[in-house]
């Protein structure tokens, strides 16, 4: 980016992570730096303008991109405002705080930035945190999958369509996403993303394009949608442990197999015929028998679905791991529902918001990157004061950052500090209480407004409207002029 000064930059890179609390003597310090955002940038060859008085840079159009993810106020024109505010606190011209510049600035941040470090957070994060925070020494890792709707373009609905229940006009594109989620951190590590419905567009066809993503010794938990004989396969293939439900449609009988206690035994399961999305050649390298170990667990809490439910896994070694340890860690499961919520509700992804695939790819990297560095936070907060990160609460994590965002940006070094070490003490005192076995009713007590449904095209409606009106004035005129002739 030869079109700024280098020093310019180099702060302005500084600045992106200085909300996120990314000084040198706070924890986690070198999970991702100033350094990383410039580098991720030179890499990707992302020229912001050719004039040197040119009001964005790379960096600042990232920082009013994450502060869309951070904030409540998802618009441009804030985002636009809140970096005019920050120039002027740091005595630089703002330009002008036309949204349309601050657009076409945030377009041309390359995807494939944002990706980068959004994975290096999760990825650096997850490999420096403590043994206590780990499941018997071993990354856990959460899978889920999840959709999200998008505004209704022609673009959007081309590459992303509605589902194919909803008439025409009158539904959203939809989104289906797979995330990799940590069990210590909470952080994304990885995620993919494809249309709604299509050959080769669930959920498990999306995961196993993530696996290249794993290393030997990790543990995936999952649910029995992805339970099969291939998604064992292939991650033991990496060196990956499963932890998962037996899918509804395989049989068990523990009256097989070599018995390791009560409701736990280890099972010999044989390899299925070949399907479709799988060559010959990578059939043939998939082994054709599997020792899977099997433990049948009881639910006698009440509020629960189900009264029993079978666990699978290849942690066959019951010394190491006790079928207690198994059913727990797949218990642990649900923490995926709560990470996406706080994606969905907190960070407000349910329903994204640009309308084309261009930008609706940045917006998801950047939602990820900003739940992410929130989560980074989170988890300093606990090494700090020893907690575990999941004791912190996420919202509260969000609100901090939002109300010092301004503060912090503009802020020297030794400011940042004291203020970050402030900020750290306060977020360990807002932590999640303990609520095992909570039931909740799945209402809710709010009315909703009393809006009728759209049943046409808004295009349509529109244009019955305004019929509408002319023919309620034409007869209006009619009856006037009866009236004068009388």
């Amino acid at each position: 980016m030869p079109s700024y000064h280098a020093e310019e930059i180099r702060q302005d890179c500084d600045r992106v992570l200085a909300p996120f609390l990314c000084h040198a003597d706070l924890p986690f310090a070198d999970v991702i730096s100033g350094g990383d955002v410039d580098q991720a940038f030179v890499e990707e060859n992302a020229h912001f303008g050719g004039r040197r008085n040119a009001v964005y840079t790379a960096p600042l159009a990232t920082v009013g991109f994450l502060s869309q993810g951070v904030f409540k106020d998802k618009t441009c024109l804030g985002a636009a405002l809140r970096i005019a505010v920050l120039l002027v606190a740091l005595s630089r011209d703002p330009g002008d705080t036309d949204t349309g510049t601050y657009c076409r600035a945030r377009a041309k941040i390359p995807p494939t930035v944002l990706r980068r470090l959004a994975v290096r957070v999760g990825g650096r994060l997850e490999r420096q945190v403590p043994e206590w925070w780990l499941w018997h020494d071993r990354h856990a890792l959460l899978v889920d999958g999840f959709t999200v709707q998008l505004p209704d373009t022609p673009e959007n609905q081309e590459r992303w369509p509605q589902p194919s229940s909803q008439k025409p006009g009158l539904g959203f594109p939809m989104l289906r996403l797979v995330v990799i989620l940590s069990l210590a951190t909470a952080c994304v590590q990885d995620l993919a993303y494809g249309p709604y419905a299509g050959k080769e567009t669930g959920e498990t066809a999306l995961l196993r394009t993530l696996l290249e993503g794993f290393f030997a010794g990790d543990v995936l938990v999952f649910d029995r949608y992805f339970c099969s004989y291939f998604m064992l396969a292939l991650a033991l293939r990496r060196g990956v442990d499963v932890v998962t439900r037996l899918h509804q449609r395989r049989d068990y009988d523990f009256r097989r197999g070599k018995r390791l206690g009560p409701n736990d035994h280890i099972v010999e399961w044989r390899r299925p015929a070949r399907p479709d999305w799988m060559t010959a050649e990578e059939y043939a390298d998939i082994p054709e028998t599997l020792q899977v170990r099997e433990i049948r667990v009881y639910v006698s809490e009440p509020g629960f679905r189900v009264e029993s439910l079978v666990v699978v896994t290849t942690l066959l070694d019951d010394d190491e791991y006790t079928s207690e340890d198994i059913t727990e860690l797949y218990r642990e499961r649900w923490h995926a529902e709560l990470d996406i919520r706080a994606l969905k509700v907190s960070l407000r992804m349910d329903f994204l918001r640009c309308l084309t695939p261009f930008m609706i790819e940045k917006e998801i990297w950047s939602n990820v990157l900003s739940y992410n560095l929130l989560r980074k936070v989170a988890a300093q907060a606990a090494l700090l004061h020893e907690f575990h990160p999941r004791q912190i609460s996420f919202e509260a994590t969000r609100k901090a950052v939002e109300g010092s965002w301004g503060t912090l940006s503009e802020a020297t070094p030794p400011k940042q500090l004291v203020l970050g070490r402030f900020l750290l003490k306060e977020l360990s005192k807002k932590r999640v209480g303990k609520r095992p076995g909570r039931p909740e009713p799945r209402a809710v007590k709010r009315r909703p407004k009393p809006h009728r449904l759209l049943t046409m095209p808004r295009k349509e409606a529109r244009a019955k409207l305004l019929k509408g009106r002319s023919d309620k004035q034409r007869r209006g005129n009619a009856q006037s002029s009866a009236r004068q002739r009388c």
